[in-house]
């Protein structure tokens, strides 16, 4: 029942307008079980395999959320259930995306990864990028996927005012495009050490985990 209260305890603190994926990776499908039947129903997965297995699994009313850095030869194993793909960071990955989406006949959204953080560990594309991207000729040929707005990863930082600075500086970006793309709806910034500050600048989801299903045992 832990699962349940950390959830319940947890969503009283989120603003309405704000979705909460529930990030359950490495975590069973008796966990994610508890958290659905609290209400939750968008979870968020980093391994295509691990989230095509629990999709199998699970009730259908699911929401699945990919959310970790996308494989392009991996995208047809969940074309046909995945509801968003969070970090799409090149016209390429669009490209095999909308192919996947029509074998399966759907129309697959997807946020474009903008990179904020510092470190150069962090994947995303440049604000410049992602314009190109959005005014090139190549997207508008692709009839089955849908931007519905950007993703972003703060710096891994304890100085929380670079942390706003950098939500700050996508929010406005975010806003900027979104006056002249009506698709845009979804600005995805903070996980569990900076939902916070990613609410506090606009974000209206976040992807948390361990606040709701507890530290995670990694298996080396």
């Amino acid at each position: 029942m832990l699962v349940k209260q950390n959830l319940k305890n947890f969503i009283k603190n989120i603003p309405s307008g704000v979705t909460l994926v529930a990030v359950s990776k490495t975590k069973p499908v008796s966990d994610i079980m508890e958290a659905y039947e609290a209400g939750q129903r968008v979870f968020g997965e980093n391994k295509i395999q691990e989230m095509v297995n629990k999709y199998d699994a699970l009730p259908k009313d699911i929401q699945w959320h990919m959310i970790g850095h996308l494989q392009r030869n991996k995208v047809k194993y969940m074309a046909h259930f995945v509801d968003l793909i969070h970090g799409v960071d090149s016209l390429k990955t669009l490209k095999e995306i909308d192919k996947q989406a029509k074998k399966n006949n759907r129309v697959i959204s997807c946020l474009l990864q903008a990179k904020i953080a510092r470190e150069d560990t962090k994947f995303g594309l440049s604000f410049e990028e992602i314009e190109t991207i959005l005014k090139s000729e190549e997207l508008t040929s692709l009839n089955h996927i849908r931007i519905k707005g950007l993703m972003g990863m703060a710096s891994f930082t304890s100085d929380t005012n670079q942390v706003a600075q950098e939500f700050k500086r996508l929010k406005t970006f975010y806003d900027k495009l979104k006056a002249s793309h009506a698709s845009f709806s979804v600005l995805s910034m903070g996980m569990s050490g900076d939902y916070t500050l990613a609410i506090e600048n606009g974000s209206n989801m976040i992807r948390v985990g361990s606040a709701i299903f507890g530290d995670r045992n990694y298996i080396a």
